[in-house]
């Protein structure tokens, strides 16, 4: 059988915050790493100003557990620096 793939995309809650080079970077460096060390291929990634777009050799549920996690490390990251929310709140948060 032929490997499954999917596309997940995150998107930036407010504005185009990856237009600023380092968060850009560390959403991709965040991307991969969390790739190598889950063990999914990356086929396709695109990082536009606002938003991260992900083509990975996994299953749907696969994809979904990916960004999750990937939503999770990076948001945490953004808000230490920038002390707001860079995909939007979790479920169940309230938004300011």
């Amino acid at each position: 059988p032929s490997p499954q793939t999917a596309t997940i995309t995150l998107r930036a809650r407010l504005g185009a915050p990856l237009k600023d080079p380092d968060v850009h970077r560390n959403v991709v460096a965040a991307a991969h790493a969390l790739a190598e060390r889950i063990g999914i291929p990356i086929l396709h990634l695109q990082a536009g100003e606002d938003a991260l777009t992900v083509t990975l050799q996994t299953s749907r549920i696969g994809a979904v557990g990916f960004a999750a996690e990937l939503r999770r490390i990076t948001n945490a990251w953004y808000t230490r620096h920038h002390d707001a929310s860079l995909w939007g709140a979790d479920p169940g948060e309230d938004l300011p």
